[in-house]
């Protein structure tokens, strides 16, 4: 863990670049297999945490399809695993790769809807 400025030690969240939001959200992915249905246990604009057991090596790349059943729509995205956490629940971490300007305006879009009927 790092510090701020005035010495204070910082939180992983506060070290992440974007904020996680708990969404209401699955995911297909292929990697060294392909796997369908997959809950996300939280999504921001840098990548997801996605609970299965089927977990990927450090490093590896998968091609992702989110679906967002609450928004009735999909997004294709390439993404990179950084971390797993091999005990329950088992889960893994996903940094995404080609999130171009388009693809992060629509996902900031799917996020901020899921906001908004959240707090509806």
């Amino acid at each position: 863990m790092s510090d701020d400025d005035q010495g204070q030690p910082r939180t992983p969240e506060e070290l992440r670049g974007h904020p996680r939001f708990e969404v209401t959200a699955y995911v297909d992915y292929t990697g060294t297999e392909v796997l369908l249905y997959h809950h996300i246990e939280n999504l921001s604009l840098g990548g997801m945490c996605i609970q299965t057991s089927m977990l990927e090596e450090i490093g590896t790349t998968v091609e992702m399809v989110i679906n967002f059943p609450e928004l009735d729509t999909s997004l294709a995205l390439q993404g990179e695993v950084v971390w797993t956490n091999r005990d329950q629940p088992m889960d893994m971490g996903v940094r995404f790769l080609d999130l171009d300007e388009e693809r992060k305006t629509i996902l900031r879009q799917h996020i901020e809807a899921i906001k908004k009927k959240r707090h509806a």
